[in-house]
Parts: C-alpha cells; sequence; structure tokens
C-alpha cells in the first residue's frame, strides 16, 4: 500500500506539471503531495528534513542563476547573440546553424539550460525570420542544446547540480570528465541536424536577409559590462570552490551586480517594478515544486520500484556499465521526467563518480527523445506555441529517435575515455 501511495502521488504531480491546467505552478500540487508523502507515513518528519536541507544549496543555487540569467536578458546579452548571429551567418541557413550551436552551447553551459529555453529561442526564432530561412533547425537546435549541451559544467543544469553535491568530485574535475562528452553530444547533434534538416537548410533566402544582418548588428550594442560580469561569475565557480563558498554566492553575487545596475539606471519611477522583476525571476514557485519533489521521489525510492531500479544499477564504470545506467537513466527520464530520474538514481551509484556522470549523461540527454523527458522541454514546447510557431511532434520525435541513441553511445564512450585518462 505504502508503495502505492508513494507512486502514485509521483504520478499526480508529474501530471499536473506536464499538463499545468491553467497554467498553475508545479508547486501547486507538488507541494501537497509531499505533505501526504510525510503524513501518510511514507517517509519520516526526520528523513523529509534532511531531504529539504541536502537539497537547500541546490536550490538556492537555482534561484540565484534564474536572476542572473533575467540581469543578463535585461542587459541585452541575448539581444546582442542574436544579433552575431545574424551578422556570422551572412544570411546562410547552414552558417546560422552552426552559429546557433555554439551560442545554444555556451548559453547552456554558463547560463544553465532555462536560459537558452526562455532567452535565447525567442531571440533565435526573430533572427531567422529576420533573415528569412525556415527558422525550424534553428529552434530545434535551442531545446535539444539546452539538454544535450547542459552536461559541461556543474552549474549548467539543476541535475547536474543534484549529481555534484553527491559526486564528491570538484568543480574543475567535473568539468575535465564532461569535457570530452560535451564536445562529442554537440558534434553527433550538428551532424545529424545537418542531415535531418538538408532540406530546411537548403531553402534559398530572399537578398534581403544580409541586409536585415547588417542592420540587426548596428541596433544591437555589445554589452560589454553584462559579458565581464558573466565572464567573471563563470570563473569564479571554479576558483572559489577549494574555499568552500558554494556556487549559490557565486550566482548571486552575479546577480547582485547586474541587478543593482539594472535598478540604478532604470527611471526613478520604474525602479521599484525592475526590483520587483528581478526578485519574481527567481521563480520561488518552481523552488518549492524541487523541494517538494525531492520527498515525493524520496518515498519512491524506498518503494518496491526503487529496490527495482537499484538491481539493474550497474556497480562499476566500466564501459558496459556506463552504457547501461546512461539508457536506464535516460529510460526513466522519458518516463517520469529527468528531476526525479535523477533524484532517484544518483543516490543508488554515489560510490562512484564515474557511473554518477552516467547518469547525467541519461537525464541530460535522453529528454531530447520526448516532450515530457524534461521540464525545460515542455517549457520551449510553451514559449513557441505563444509565438505562433507551433513545433511538429512527429518531427520532434523523429529528431529524438536520430540523436538521443547515437549521442548515449557516443558520449558514453566518451566518458569511459575520459575516466581512464583524466582520471576521476
Amino acid at each position: 500500500m505504502t508503495s502505492a501511495v508513494a507512486i502514485a502521488l509521483l504520478l499526480a504531480v508529474l501530471v499536473f506539471a506536464t499538463l499545468k491546467p491553467r497554467r498553475l505552478p508545479e508547486a501547486v500540487v507538488a507541494v501537497p503531495a509531499a505533505a501526504l508523502t510525510v503524513a501518510l507515513g511514507v517517509v519520516s518528519p526526520r528523513a523529509a528534513v534532511d531531504e529539504l536541507g541536502a537539497l537547500g544549496p541546490t536550490v538556492g543555487f537555482l534561484a540565484a542563476v534564474l536572476v542572473l540569467a533575467h540581469a543578463a536578458d535585461r542587459s541585452g546579452v541575448f539581444r546582442w547573440a542574436g544579433g552575431l548571429a545574424a551578422r556570422d551567418s551572412r544570411g546562410s541557413p547552414r552558417r546560422l546553424l552552426a552559429v546557433v550551436f555554439v551560442i545554444a552551447s555556451v548559453t547552456t553551459a554558463a547560463l544553465s539550460l532555462d536560459a537558452t529555453v526562455v532567452l535565447l529561442t525567442p531571440i533565435v526564432l526573430v533572427t531567422a525570420q529576420d533573415l528569412r530561412v525556415r527558422p525550424r533547425p534553428h529552434v530545434y537546435a535551442c531545446t535539444h542544446l539546452a539538454n544535450s549541451a547542459s552536461l559541461l559544467l556543474p552549474v549548467s543544469n539543476l541535475t547536474n547540480l543534484l549529481a555534484f553535491a553527491a559526486s564528491g568530485l570538484t568543480f574543475a574535475r567535473f568539468t575535465s570528465l564532461m569535457t570530452l562528452p560535451w564536445l562529442v553530444a554537440i558534434g553527433v547533434e550538428y551532424a545529424i541536424f545537418r542531415t535531418f534538416f538538408r532540406r530546411d537548410l537548403s531553402a534559398a533566402t530572399t537578398v534581403a536577409a544580409p541586409v536585415a544582418a547588417d542592420a540587426r548588428e548596428d541596433i544591437v550594442p555589445v554589452p560589454r559590462f553584462a559579458l565581464v560580469v558573466l565572464a567573471l561569475t563563470l570563473a569564479g565557480f571554479a576558483a572559489l570552490e577549494p574555499f568552500g563558498i558554494a556556487p549559490a554566492w557565486v550566482a548571486l553575487a552575479g546577480a547582485l551586480v547586474l541587478g543593482v545596475r539594472d535598478v540604478v539606471t532604470a527611471p526613478q519611477g520604474e525602479r521599484v517594478r525592475v526590483a520587483r522583476r528581478l526578485a519574481l525571476a527567481s521563480n520561488p514557485a518552481f523552488c518549492a515544486f524541487v523541494f517538494a519533489l525531492g520527498i515525493v521521489v524520496l518515498g519512491v525510492r524506498n518503494t518496491g520500484l526503487g529496490r527495482f531500479v537499484a538491481r539493474l544499477a550497474p556497480d562499476a564504470p566500466t564501459l558496459a556499465g556506463l552504457l547501461l545506467l546512461a539508457a536506464l537513466a535516460a529510460v526513466l527520464a522519458n518516463l517520469l521526467n529527468n528531476l526525479p530520474a535523477t533524484l532517484l538514481l544518483v543516490p543508488l551509484v554515489s560510490h562512484s563518480p564515474g557511473l554518477v556522470l552516467a547518469v547525467l549523461l541519461g537525464v541530460n540527454i535522453g529528454p531530447n527523445l520526448t516532450y515530457v523527458g524534461s521540464l525545460a522541454t515542455l517549457l520551449w514546447r510553451e514559449v513557441l506555441h505563444a509565438r505562433d510557431h507551433v513545433p511538429e511532434t512527429r518531427t520532434f520525435l523523429s529528431l529524438g529517435a536520430a540523436t538521443v541513441p547515437a549521442c548515449l553511445v557516443a558520449t558514453s564512450i566518451a566518458l569511459w575515455i575520459a575516466l581512464h585518462t583524466v582520471g576521476a
């Protein structure tokens, strides 16, 4: 009965988060579900408090980086990136795809996948339309790279932060081990995109496209101050970690610098509104959802499902073990969503940093297979719906079927090589 209750509560949370009726926040169901998990004895109050404490630094970073990304957007970073893409593509759909791959990969790695989905995707869509090229390859690249390109840094994805806390790795070691899988994932995605969207990329543009590119370059200035702050923040993650300063504090410092500048430079009558928007950018409701989800998944982990998954998980980071665990994580991400999959799997393999990283291959790349694999993918779909550019489900599924298995195999091999050259 306890197992059935735990699984039913998790399913209720996931279904609500997927459908989002009336656009209500995920926490509307997740928080009561977490309370029921404790009230019904599925999770003890002490275990729930311990789980909240363990998730605290991760959720704190999430809130800080959301504010940082919002402040960067207000400073014109993403508009400038769109102008850069338009200029460097010179009206060519293929060159635009290459530039979008670079910008989306860097944005995802440095500012997390939410920045790529929410802030970069609309810019890429408008840029493609301005250049009069078919936008489909470029907007699909945003969602794929929001997932696949989030392998590089512990701060690139909420799943990474959850795994990083359990891995025992330093920031620099995590990054060095994931650099090769990150590059391989991007390379495989790019090769498949070039083939999959060959007709869109071969379609001719109008002669007005280069003019639009030049105009955009003239209009959008380089946001030097914001770029410097972002670069220093990124460097601070690795440089300050040996001194015991958590990434959340570094992200908060960067957010405060950009945020305070944004408020101070705003017109007198707008400062309160700008400050309020910065505070709301931390998305307290989603942070509450993550806390609640952790408690609900803890209940599932103690059930028969958790024990069944534990029996499937390999014990050692052999090549076969990495491949098996990456595939298992990808399947669970598409059945349960990648956050519950991470919370379920990482504690089972925390004895091996290599296996923890293999989980990330599955939960970060796997969501490109279906819409429900990650909340970011669902959010990407909402972003396009809001701009009357409805994604095609058949295209999304076909593209996922082409990229996900190839990326999982290639990145698992790359991780195995990294573990034997860099060392865990």
